[in-house]
């Protein structure tokens, strides 16, 4: 008799994102030294928020100059823009970057193709953005470690392990928003790399406006709405 060892793939992205949220919960909790796993992608989570307001200021008109990644997974985009609203809008950027860029993973990775071209475009984000705007010693170790896992799984993961994969990332994203963006967004200032600045929502209020406790709660639920969109699109059954 023989044995068929072919793997079937993933029928829905369902089994894709539970699988992807068992594994990280196992990483982070149950396995020794799993936290060491998860890191780099804690900080691909950061440079998913300071990437967002580099483009933002670009899309503005501006300059993003750098972009530096902390070993604490904090960072910084140095960003160059007129005073006002286009300051608001690159805020913006870093802040909802996350949510959206995990949206658009849960609905687009909705089978091994569409994964595998998710996983393609990341790690080509990333090896452009080393070259481009990268300039940190954690920046430099964690985004060509991250590009090199993604192109490991292209090159020789296999279709079930490609769709885990694009939804680790959105799980991580997804994290990211509900557990540290959703507590940076009601604070006026924040560390980053040893030094107190205004945070993004306060400078959203210092150019638009307001009190940031509201840009607080309007941006968090932008965010909340984002994921729920993602999350529906992946946990719905295909057509």
């Amino acid at each position: 008799m023989v044995k068929n060892n072919v793997k079937v793939p993933f029928k829905s992205s369902r089994a894709a994102l539970i699988t992807a949220a068992v594994v990280t919960l196992v990483l982070e909790h149950f396995i020794p030294f799993g936290g060491l796993i998860v890191y780099p992608f804690t900080l691909l989570t950061t440079w998913v928020h300071e990437t967002g307001h580099g483009l933002a200021a670009l899309i503005v008109g501006g300059h993003f100059q750098r972009l530096e990644i902390f070993w604490d997974a904090s960072g910084v985009a140095h960003t160059v823009e007129n005073p006002g609203w286009p300051v608001a809008v690159v805020c913006l950027g870093g802040l909802l970057a996350p949510p959206l860029v995990g949206m658009i993973i849960l609905i687009l990775a909705r089978g091994p193709r569409r994964a595998l071209g998710i996983l393609i475009a990341l790690a080509a984000a990333l090896l452009v953005s080393l070259a481009l705007w990268v300039r940190s010693p954690a920046g430099y170790f964690a985004v060509p470690l991250v590009a090199a896992l993604l192109g490991a799984v292209v090159l020789r993961g296999s279709e079930n392990r490609r769709l885990v994969a694009a939804h680790f990332i959105a799980v991580q994203l997804a994290l990211d928003t509900l557990g540290r963006m959703l507590h940076y967004v009601f604070v006026p200032t924040a560390m980053s790399g040893g030094h107190e600045s205004r945070s993004d929502i306060a400078l959203i209020a210092d150019n638009l406006g307001g009190h940031y406790m509201l840009w607080g709660l309007l941006v968090a639920a932008i965010a909340l709405g984002l994921l729920a969109v993602g999350l529906w699109a992946a946990w719905r059954k295909p057509k």
